[in-house]
């Protein structure tokens, strides 16, 4: 004859319900954190993979981080370029106004009004640092402040502050693109120049250069506008430098982008839960749960303690 223990049917009907309630609680995890678990020792054998896909999106990532940071400062970079470049031809265009008009007039106070416009761009900031002046960006590289001082320096290459340190970024795994210039390449031809013409204009013999302009005097401005075109040249030539370097960082931010985007996929494949699976676990948890604390309450009703009273 078999035995049945009133105790025996109680811990079968317990175990039964805190089973229910542990996949419940599975369950509800899943539906609420849209995840089949929370951290990597919930994924078992996939953790190692999981482990090194986030590695690869973390480093993915930051290449796209450090990209956005460079295009930003090439895009300030060809700003301070263009207003520069504009400069120049202001120069050439005044210079050449005088000697068609056959008198000075204001030219001087144009060249002024165009040297702070390059000083400007020169001492150009970007996120609080000096875009030209190479590793010291907290010194403005050009000293100058104005055409006097300019012509009042033992030399040009003596009013630059910046080092030869020029700014390189790493954007992708074995790439390193150097993206920045320095004032002093920038902005020698073209601050010799204008110092030669206020040199000359306050030489006593040949200058001013203001009213009707002598023979000498135009030949000497003729001669500037020739420097000037080769001037001109060298910092389109560097604008073209770098927007060929800004295209070449979108199409590796493209890549990467894109690259990002495959490993979102797989690690969501293998971390995101099925909700209508999990939604479904769920509610089958919760019926478990209903029958066993069902059973439970009846149990309470079949005790041997019952029939012997």
């Amino acid at each position: 004859m078999t035995r049945v223990a009133t105790f025996g049917n109680y811990q079968s009907a317990l175990m039964d319900l805190m089973r229910a309630q542990t996949r419940a609680a599975d369950a509800q995890e899943r539906v609420s954190s849209q995840k089949n678990a929370t951290d990597l020792t919930g994924f078992g054998r996939q953790s190692e993979t999981l482990t090194a896909m986030k590695g690869a999106q973390s480093r993915i990532q930051g290449f796209i981080d450090t990209a956005a940071a460079v295009s930003a400062r090439l895009t300030t970079q060809d700003l301070a370029m263009g207003q520069i470049n504009d400069a120049v031809s202001g120069v050439r265009e005044a210079l050449g106004g005088a000697i068609s008009a056959d008198a000075a007039g204001a030219l001087m106070l144009d060249l002024e009004g165009q040297f702070q416009s390059i000083r400007g761009g020169l001492n150009m900031r970007h996120h609080g640092g000096y875009l030209f002046a190479g590793a010291s960006t907290s010194t403005a590289p050009l000293d100058a402040a104005n055409l006097s001082d300019l012509a009042a320096a033992p030399t040009v290459a003596s009013l630059f502050n910046n080092d030869t340190l020029k700014t390189a970024s790493r954007v992708a795994e074995g790439t390193t693109l150097e993206t920045g210039f320095l004032a002093d390449e920038l902005g020698t031809d073209i601050l010799t120049i204008l110092r030669d013409i206020q040199t000359y204009h306050s030489t006593a013999g040949s200058g001013p250069l203001s009213g009707k302009l002598t023979e000498a005097q135009k030949t000497f401005l003729s001669a500037q506008l020739t420097r000037l075109e080769q001037a001109g040249t060298a910092v389109v030539d560097k604008m073209a430098t770098t927007g060929s370097l800004a295209k070449q960082v979108d199409s590796i931010t493209t890549g990467h982008e894109a690259q990002k985007s495959a490993l979102d996929e797989l690690v969501s494949g293998r971390t995101d839960a099925d909700m209508a699976v999990a939604i479904t676990d769920l509610q089958l948890s919760q019926v478990a749960i209903q029958a066993s604390a069902q059973v439970i309450s009846q149990l309470r009703q079949v005790s041997l303690l019952n029939y012997l009273s």
